[in-house]
């Protein structure tokens, strides 16, 4: 199938590190581009970082210096590196992204099914 697949999420103390990681499964032939967004109950999901197209990355306000975006071309994965996590980082963390699909050697757009983050001491 053409999906993508969070993990890395988990609970963690404020000021502590982690790493989510959205991998593409085996129909998709690589990634273009990516954005992690976040989501917590009564909320909009709001985009946190983007890899777009040309390699740039961009980042909400609050998470700049602290959040960084990656990519690992062989192992077609996209990482959140997070930093000095907040109780306000405490969320659903989804990654979408544009793909090429081998089944049709075209672009789609995927979401994946998201991993919690917790931040509390």
């Amino acid at each position: 199938q053409v999906q993508v697949a969070e993990s890395g999420g988990g609970l963690v103390q404020p000021g502590g590190s982690l790493r989510l990681s959205c991998a593409a499964s085996r129909s998709i032939f690589s990634i273009n581009t990516a954005t992690w967004y976040r989501q917590t109950p009564g909320n909009e999901r709001t985009w946190v970082a983007a890899l777009v197209s040309g390699g740039a990355t961009n980042y909400r306000e609050s998470v700049k210096g602290r959040f960084t975006i990656s990519r690992d071309n062989a192992k077609n994965t996209v990482y959140l590196q997070m930093n000095s996590l907040k109780p306000e980082d405490t969320a659903v963390y989804y990654c979408n992204a544009v793909v090429i699909a081998t089944s049709i050697w075209g672009y789609l757009r995927v979401w994946g099914q998201g991993t919690l983050v917790t931040v509390s001491s």
